[in-house]
C-alpha cells in the first residue's frame, strides 16, 4: 500500500516486518470497560515484535482482501473473545524498530470501542490483561515508557491530545 492507504500489491506479514519493514494497514482497538477503564495486554512472549511489552487493548492486521470492519471483528474474538461496536477515529503513518527482529512500518487505523462482556484472552496472543484508569496510563508511561509498544505510546498521545472529546465518549479523562 501507499501513504494514501491505496493497494499497491501484497506481502506476507513476516515479509512485510523485515528488516527496515514494507508500508501496510494495521488497526489499533482501544476498549472501555463499564467503569471507563482501558484495557491493555501484555503481549504474548512468542511474538516476534515487542513480546512481554504491554500495549493497546486489540492490534492486527486485514488479511489479503478483507475489510477493517471484518479484520477488527475477526481479531477481537481471536485474542479476547468478544464482540464490540468500535469507532474510528483516525490513521497515521509510523515505523519502529526492534533490534534485528524487525521493524514495524504501517499506516495505522485506530478505533475506540466498549467491552460488556468478560474478556477471555488467547493465551497464544496474550500473556495477561489489565485494566487501567485513563488519566494514569500517561503516568505508567512516563514511569516505565520501555515497558510499552511504541504504538501505543504514540496513540494514546494523539488521543488525549486530538480526540479528548471522542475519549470522553467512553472514559473519564
Amino acid at each position: 500500500m501507499d501513504a494514501d492507504d491505496k493497494q499497491t500489491g501484497f506481502l506476507s506479514k513476516a515479509e512485510c516486518h523485515d528488516a527496515g519493514g514494507v508500508l501496510h494497514r494495521a488497526f489499533s482497538l482501544f476498549l472501555f470497560n463499564t467503569d471507563g477503564e482501558l484495557l491493555l495486554q501484555r503481549r504474548g512472549s512468542g511474538k516476534r515484535l515487542w513480546p512481554g511489552f504491554w500495549s493497546n487493548s486489540c492490534c492486527s492486521h486485514p488479511r489479503r482482501g478483507e475489510s477493517m470492519d471484518v479484520a477488527t471483528r475477526r481479531r477481537l474474538h481471536d485474542e479476547l473473545n468478544i464482540e464490540s461496536p468500535l469507532e474510528f477515529i483516525y490513521k497515521f503513518s509510523y515505523t519502529a524498530e526492534f533490534a534485528s527482529a524487525g521493524s514495524e512500518n504501517e499506516l495505522c487505523h485506530v478505533y475506540l470501542g466498549s467491552i460488556e462482556e468478560r474478556v477471555r484472552p488467547n493465551d497464544q496472543e496474550i500473556d495477561s490483561i489489565r485494566f487501567v484508569r485513563p488519566r494514569d496510563l500517561a503516568e505508567d508511561i512516563a514511569a516505565s515508557s520501555m515497558t510499552f509498544t511504541p504504538w501505543l505510546k504514540l496513540e494514546w498521545q494523539t488521543l488525549l491530545q486530538e480526540h479528548p472529546d471522542k475519549l470522553a465518549d467512553y472514559c473519564r479523562l
